[in-house]
């Protein structure tokens, strides 16, 4: 399979570059230092900014939008950048509120197709994902991963988690969907309103995910720059071991 080339911008954002397309996920490019609420009582400071702004990155032919609801995946910044994407591919709630005329929203299992002159198709697939405990869909609203599909492929040549817990619909996605490249995201993240409830990923969780799903590379995203997470790189890196995973250094596009 023909490689990826994956620049960590910071946080959730992850510029993608496969077979002539430029892909962004989750678009942060405010700078640090504001608090942000999320409703609920919880808020979180962002403490570090992006390797690179958002005109050092374009064009976006696609942007993956995990979800809209919480400024560490969408900011300010990230939201003027959506009208000049080419495409931008999230949940059906958050295409409802964005309502661009540009803008795709995919339900549980569903699919849609990109394509563009002297470039292959790409085929992506919306994943489950459940941003906290059981029942906490109405409090912290719909979340979805995302496959990358290239055309006639069984596996996808990318996924991208998005904020989820290990759960069920997530094993579900480690036996439907064989995964080349998974862009993990991690950080733990608890609040000191809701005690020990953890919101996304640990890096323990993230092991045992990855046991399930097999792909050959793994590449932790959005485990840092806000103080909301509470599962520290330091610890994810010792947690996280092997020939599989692949840490980026922010800005520098990398292989995998």
């Amino acid at each position: 399979m023909a490689k990826i080339a994956l620049t960590h911008l910071g946080g959730p954002t992850t510029l993608i570059e496969v077979d002539g397309w430029r892909i962004l996920t989750d678009p942060t490019f405010d700078a640090p230092g504001r608090r942000y609420t999320f409703g609920w009582g919880t808020s979180s400071r962002k403490v570090a900014g992006p390797a690179q702004p958002p005109d050092a990155v374009a064009p976006v032919d696609v942007v993956l939008l995990s979800h809209d609801q919480h400024a560490d995946n969408l900011d300010d910044a990230g939201r003027a950048l959506l009208a000049r994407a080419g495409t931008v591919i999230t949940t059906v709630p958050a295409a409802r509120r964005l309502a661009l005329g540009n803008v795709r929203g995919l339900a549980d299992w569903e699919s849609t197709t990109v394509a563009a002159p002297g470039r292959p198709p790409l085929r992506i697939t919306a994943t489950p994902g459940r941003h906290g405990p059981k029942f906490s869909r109405p409090i912290t609203g719909k979340v979805n991963g995302f496959a990358l599909h290239r055309a006639g492929e069984e596996t996808a040549a990318l996924w991208m988690s998005g904020d989820t817990v290990l759960y069920d619909g997530l094993r579900e996605v480690a036996r439907r969907i064989p995964v080349d490249v998974a862009l993990l995201h991690l950080g733990g993240v608890r609040f000191g309103l809701t005690g020990p409830v953890r919101f996304t990923m640990t890096a323990r969780h993230g092991t045992e995910f990855i046991r399930l799903l097999q792909p050959r590379v793994v590449v932790p995203v959005h485990y840092e720059g806000w103080t909301h997470f509470r599962d520290p790189e330091s610890v994810a890196r010792q947690t996280l071991s092997g020939s599989d995973i692949r840490w980026l250094t922010p800005g520098e596009p990398t292989e995998v």
